[in-house]
């Protein structure tokens, strides 16, 4: 499997589960990176397959983040988030409780000189027909996912 230092895989093969994972710098203060990312209303801002989503309460641990996303040929798909990990500045994790795969994620906050690195990882494990239909679909998403962090780097860094 070819790696991109910038948005992870770039190549799939059958053999391999679903992931990517990549690494950003954003110049603002972790404290400000984390808010954003923790805020289900700034997800519409990074996710355009997003179509709609609604949190149940602050999205701390335990809570859950009701999302519908756009599935195949447009189709609306639950595909609702638990958040398993919620320690400000430093960690963010949930994984998809609904919809046909169940994404596991992570983001990972640190002070990079007067910025915050951000690592995201995104895995979903597939197995029998969901891994054959599902694979390739699944890593386009997450690989979209990863470069839609450039459009989160320029939001933050020009307001």
């Amino acid at each position: 499997m070819g790696l991109c230092s910038q948005h992870g895989p770039t190549s799939h093969e059958t053999s391999q589960m679903p992931r990517a994972q990549r690494t950003i710098v954003i110049d603002r203060p972790a404290d400000q990176v984390f808010a954003f990312f923790t805020n289900p209303r700034n997800d519409p801002m990074r996710r355009p397959h997003l179509k709609k989503i609604a949190a149940q309460g602050p999205a701390g641990r335990g809570s859950t983040i009701r999302q519908v996303v756009e599935g195949p040929g447009g189709r609306a798909i639950p595909a609702d988030i638990q958040v398993t990990v919620s320690e400000p500045p430093s960690r963010y994790a949930f994984k998809v409780t609904t919809g046909p795969v169940r994404p596991v994620g992570e983001f990972q906050f640190a002070p990079a000189g007067n910025g915050t690195e951000v690592i995201f990882s995104l895995h979903a494990d597939l197995g029998g027909i969901k891994k054959l239909l599902m694979s390739r679909p699944m890593q386009n998403s997450m690989d979209g996912e990863m470069a839609a962090l450039d459009k989160v780097k320029a939001l933050l860094e020009t307001a």
